[in-house]
C-alpha cells in the first residue's frame, strides 16, 4: 500500500505546478484520446489481427469527427505506432488539464465465442474476469524501462496490488460513470452491439489521470466474427461514431452541470451574504479574464470553490468562513498546495470590504 499514498501525492504535485495568476486555462472542452499498446507492445493479436492498429485507427477517426467542434480540443496520446508508457499517457493528459480522458482497446478471451463491447472506470474488481481484463491491460508495464522503479513495486498479476490503484480516481468516479454509461448506450442503442455494462476494474493508465477517465473495450479480436468487424474500415467507422456521440452527450451535460453548480453556488452565497451585517471571509487564489470551470482539477485539487466577476475579471475564491483563524488556516493550506498569491479576503452583505474593516468589526 506505500505504492499508493507516497507515490500518488509524489504524481500529484509534479504534475499540477502550474499557476491560475500566471496561465490562463483552455476554455476548450479537452478531451484525450489514448491509443492502447502500440510499438513493440501489439496488445491482443486474436485471429491475426493486431490489437494497437485498430484502437489506433478508432482513435483517430474519433479526433476527426471531435476536431471539427471549435469548442473541443482533441490531443492524441500517440498518432503513430510507437509505444508509450501507460504513465506517459496519463501525464499527457493531466499536463493538458484534459475534461475527458478515453483509452481505446479490443479485448480478447478464451473463449472465441464472447462478443460484445464494454465501458471500464476504475475500481475494485468484481469478479475474475474483471481481474484478468486489467491484468491483460497492466502487463504492458513490463515493457517499460524501469517500471519497478516507476510504479514502486506494483504488479499486475497481485490483485492487493491493484487495490491500491482505486484511491486517486475517487473524486472523479461519478463523473467516469456517466462518460462510460453514455459511449455503452450508444454502442447498444445505435450498433446493437452485445452490451457488456459498464464495470469497474483496476487499470494503471486510469489511475494517474486526474480527470473523468474511462477504457473502451470496443470487442473481441478473439471471435473471428467481431475481429474481422473491428478489423474493418466500417467497423472501426461505426465504432468512433458511437465513442463520439458518448463524449458529445457528456460534453453537454458536463456544461449543464456547471451552470446548474454555478447557479446553487450563486444563490447559497446569496442566501447567506443578505444576513444584515453579516461577515465573510473568501480566500481568493486565482484571477483570470477566461470564466474557468469550478472543478478540483483546474485548481490542484482543492475544493469548496466559488467564482465571481470583477469587472473584466474572474476572480476565484476557496472556502467561506466567518472565523478569521479558520480564515488563516485556509489561506496556509492554499498556498502550500501552490497558490502563493492567495490571500484573505473580506465580504460585508455580499459585497466586499477591505479586510482591515471585518478586523475592525471583530474587536468591536
Amino acid at each position: 500500500m506505500r505504492f499508493l499514498i507516497g507515490f500518488s501525492f509524489f504524481c500529484f504535485t509534479l504534475i499540477f505546478p502550474f499557476n491560475v495568476f500566471s496561465q490562463e486555462i483552455d476554455e476548450k472542452f479537452t478531451v484525450v484520446l489514448d491509443a492502447g499498446h502500440g510499438g513493440k507492445d501489439p496488445g491482443n493479436t486474436g485471429n491475426g489481427y493486431y490489437e494497437k492498429n485498430i484502437s489506433l485507427a478508432i482513435s483517430l477517426l474519433v479526433g476527426l469527427e471531435l476536431e471539427k467542434y471549435k469548442d473541443i480540443k482533441v490531443i492524441y496520446t500517440r498518432k503513430k505506432d510507437v509505444f508509450v508508457d501507460l504513465f506517459k499517457r496519463a501525464e499527457i493528459a493531466n499536463k493538458a488539464k484534459a475534461d475527458l480522458f478515453i483509452s481505446i482497446h479490443c479485448d480478447a478471451f478464451e473463449n472465441s465465442n464472447a462478443y460484445g463491447a464494454g465501458t471500464f472506470v476504475l475500481g475494485l474488481h468484481a469478479n475474475q474476469r474483471n481481474f484478468e481484463i486489467a491484468k491483460k491491460e497492466n502487463s504492458v508495464i513490463f515493457e517499460e524501462d524501469n517500471y519497478e522503479q516507476k510504479y514502486d513495486g506494483f504488479d499486475p498479476n497481485s490483485p492487493e496490488s491493484v487495490i491500491s490503484l482505486v484511491l486517486m480516481q475517487e473524486d472523479y468516479l461519478d463523473q467516469s460513470i456517466i462518460i462510460a454509461d453514455l459511449i455503452q448506450k450508444a454502442f447498444v442503442t445505435d450498433l446493437k452491439r452485445k452490451n457488456r455494462t459498464v464495470k469497474q476494474a483496476g487499470f494503471i493508465v486510469l489511475k494517474y489521470t486526474f480527470m473523468p477517465s474511462v477504457l473502451v473495450e470496443t470487442g473481441f479480436l478473439t471471435n473471428k466474427k467481431e475481429g474481422a468487424y473491428l478489423n474493418s474500415i466500417n467497423g472501426q467507422k461505426e465504432i468512433s461514431s458511437s465513442i463520439v456521440k458518448g463524449i458529445l452527450d457528456y460534453k453537454n451535460k458536463f456544461n449543464n452541470v456547471q451552470n446548474i453548480g454555478q447557479s446553487n453556488s450563486v444563490k447559497q452565497r446569496s442566501d447567506s451574504d443578505k444576513l444584515i451585517d453579516n461577515y465573510f471571509l473568501k480566500i481568493q487564489i486565482a484571477s483570470s479574464k477566461k470564466r474557468i470551470p469550478l472543478k478540483s482539477y483546474n485548481f490542484k485539487g482543492l475544493k469548496d470553490l466559488t467564482r465571481s466577476k470583477f469587472g473584466d475579471l474572474y476572480k476565484y475564491f476557496y472556502k467561506n468562513t466567518s472565523d478569521y483563524a479558520k480564515a488563516k488556516e485556509y489561506l496556509f493550506n492554499a498556498k502550500k498546495t501552490g497558490f502563493s498569491d492567495a490571500m484573505i479576503v473580506a465580504f460585508k452583505n455580499g459585497n466586499r470590504i477591505p479586510l482591515k474593516d471585518y478586523l475592525s468589526s471583530v474587536k468591536n
